[in-house]
Formats: C-alpha cells, sequence, structure tokens
C-alpha cells in the first residue's frame, strides 16, 4: 500500500546535502531524503509538494511536538499545492 506525504522541511547537513523531510497528514510518519544540490538541479529531478512511497518503507516520529508541526505543515502544503507542484 502507498500513502501520499507532504513535504514538510528542507535543510542543509553537516555534509552539504540538501535534507527533505516528507510527512504523512498526520505527522506520525515520515521519509527522510538526502540529495546533492547540484543533483536537484538536473532535469526532471524538482522537489515536488508531495511523493508516493510504499507504506512499510516510513519511519515513525514518535515526538508529539514534532508530529504537531509536522502535521500542520503537511496540512498547509497539501492546501497550497498540487502533489507534483515543483517547490
Amino acid at each position: 500500500m502507498t500513502e501520499r506525504l507532504w513535504l514538510v522541511e528542507r535543510d542543509y547537513n553537516d555534509k552539504g546535502l540538501i535534507e527533505l523531510v516528507y510527512a504523512t497528514p498526520d505527522g506520525e510518519r515520515v521519509r527522510r531524503r538526502a540529495r546533492a544540490p547540484a543533483a536537484l538541479q538536473q532535469r526532471g529531478a524538482a522537489v515536488t509538494a508531495a511523493i508516493d512511497v510504499d507504506a512499510d518503507t516510513l519511519d515513525s516520529i514518535d515526538d508529539p511536538d514534532l508530529q504537531n508541526r509536522y502535521a500542520k505543515e503537511a496540512t498547509r502544503m497539501a492546501e497550497q499545492h498540487d502533489p507534483d507542484d515543483a517547490v
């Protein structure tokens, strides 16, 4: 079964990679991705507002404050963007 996740966080890590965090609308599960900035500038490599992934591959978030923050951002993204929008 697949789940739709929405982009909730984008940051640089200590290795110079862009960390993308996508979360379920309830903020309880996430998928993290790290990408090189140069890779994101290639054609067809845009960061999209949402992704669909296998539910079995998601990580759980145990921190209620982080869940709440991710849920709010996922809701905002879903309201303002189509899933395939480049953001």
